[in-house]
């Protein structure tokens, strides 16, 4: 009897849509897929709304899986839910709802998501109906409610004390020890996918660098491989491994400086005040490379847009010594710390089932024994050429999600050599505009610092954006931030929170 995969894989492709299949599906075979992925036959990557369509990103559970995606036409403007069999499926879901008006039937969770019923106009992708009002009516926001003796709720947020993004925590406590942990999200909602609807190529790529700030690097990496997918063009091998290079110089700056944020946390503002210094240099030095902090506009799709400047590959080689030289007694200074032990060790532990269940990327992953790295999962220039490791631990608590960003710091600085050592000469771009020839449609995964970014694009036939969809690795560590936090005292989210660092703006779009 053929598997759910196996008849999904007879279906005719999809023509126009790179590398990996797009297939049309009926409802039956939608919900089957969405079983089979609950049933841990196959990994789930995203969700996302079309106009009058929905569309389902996963790895099916083959030696070889590579990614694929299901699609399904809202004729009615409704699908069957996929949430009601998958947990991670809850939040785009409702995302969906809110975007384009189409009713997940089944769905576990109506409430508004992205919507706080203050956008000028609802539902920003659905066409208008007559007398159809602006914005949508969105109700109050109702929590979760939680019941018991002495239970008592603690309010955080949207605004915090420190310069940090906008997100509501509601904690539900029994003394300090916490109960429930609820977020709401969607403030910083920019509205990236209608904004890129219609836009010309470079217009998109630079939304897309701004999806979130600190992975700058790394979405336009992604954007840049789904236009290039769709367009079936290869950026020249310099640009390629110029790519890598910016990549990993990305993570290093974002490691270090989540290092010492979450000691900082622990009260550790000798290790903050060390990992800033060289997250400083990393920064400067890309900025000597690059032409900015960083690096952003400097992915775009068919290559880069600056070559490495004068002084360059000396100044990048000179952060290396200075980095494996500094980084190391910082290690040593956190292993033999006692009292940051008595803080995250054994905090915050996120289960090895449930980072499965919600495909967690990244140092969240990792931790709890998820070894999935798009670099080496889903090989990709210059990647298939480097060697380098995936660390995996499977504690699954904060000083778990430490010891992986500073083994992936390691990674990072040989990698950095590799990459120096093997750059090609040759162009850094090549013109797309001879490539485009009608409608085409291009999907990518990339390795962030926070673990797999997915972006996926439809090119009009004059070569403008008719839709885009990048997916944040946050979608997936929101929900399990809020269960690793369960049981812990209050003082122990900042460290958990931080452990995980998920991104706002990335999740909000």
């Amino acid at each position: 009897m053929e598997t759910s995969f196996q008849e999904f894989a007879a279906i005719e492709a999809v023509a126009h849509h790179h590398p990996w299949p797009r297939r049309l599906v009926e409802a039956e075979m939608w919900l089957d897929l969405a079983a089979r992925l609950a049933a841990g036959e196959g990994t789930f990557l995203a969700l996302w709304g079309d106009v009058g369509a929905v569309h389902l990103a996963f790895l099916d559970a083959g030696a070889t899986a590579v990614p694929a995606v299901a699609s399904l036409a809202c004729r009615d403007g409704t699908f069957p839910s996929v949430a009601a069999l998958l947990a991670c499926a809850i939040r785009p879901e409702r995302a969906i709802r809110d975007l384009f008006g189409l009713t997940p039937i089944g769905m576990p969770d109506e409430r508004y998501w992205l919507d706080h019923g203050r956008w000028p106009e609802g539902r920003p992708f659905h066409p208008p109906e007559p007398a159809e009002a602006s914005a949508a009516v969105v109700p109050p926001y109702r929590f979760l409610a939680s019941t018991g003796p002495g239970l008592h709720q603690i309010p955080v947020g949207p605004v915090h004390a420190g310069i940090i993004e906008p997100g509501h925590f509601r904690f539900t406590c029994n003394g300090e020890t916490v109960v429930r942990l609820e977020a709401r999200l969607g403030y910083v909602h920019k509205g990236l996918d209608r904004l890129m609807a219609g836009a010309t190529i470079e217009r998109a790529a630079k939304l897309a660098a701004r999806t979130s700030g600190d992975s700058t690097v790394a979405y336009s990496f992604a954007f840049a491989r789904a236009v290039e997918a769709a367009l079936s063009v290869e950026a020249p091998p310099r640009s390629q491994w110029l790519r890598a290079l910016m990549a990993e110089i990305e993570r290093l700056a974002n490691h270090l400086g989540d290092i010492g944020g979450i000691c900082n946390d622990a009260a550790f503002s000798l290790m903050l005040a060390h990992c800033s210094s060289l997250r400083e240099q990393v920064l400067r030095t890309a900025e000597t490379a690059f032409g900015h902090r960083l690096m952003m506009d400097a992915i775009c799709p068919g290559g880069v847009t600056v070559d490495v400047k004068k002084d360059g590959m000396a100044a990048v080689r000179g952060l290396l010594k200075v980095v494996r030289a500094q980084f190391a007694e910082l290690v040593e200074l956190y292993d033999n710390t006692a009292s940051l032990a008595d803080r995250t060790v054994a905090t915050g532990r996120l289960s090895a089932a449930l980072a499965r269940d919600f495909a967690a990327g990244g140092f969240v992953g990792r931790a709890s024994g998820r070894s999935f790295d798009a670099r080496r999962d889903l090989p990709y220039a210059p990647y298939d050429r480097l060697h380098f490791e995936v660390p995996v631990l499977t504690e699954g608590d904060v000083n778990a999600r430490i010891w992986i960003r500073i083994r992936e710091v390691g990674e990072s600085l040989d990698l950095i050599e590799q990459i120096l050592a093997g750059m090609p000469s040759g162009p850094i771009a090549v013109d797309l505009l001879g490539h485009i020839m009608g409608v085409s449609e291009g999907l990518a995964v990339v390795e962030g610092f926070r673990g797999d970014i997915l972006a996926w694009v439809r090119l009009a036939a004059d070569g403008t954006v008719e839709r885009a969809y990048l997916r944040d690795p946050s979608w997936a560590h929101w929900p399990l931030l809020e269960a690793v936090i369960e049981g812990n005292i209050v003082a122990d989210f900042p460290l958990c929170n931080k452990s995980f660092n998920c991104s706002y703006s990335g999740h909000d779009l």
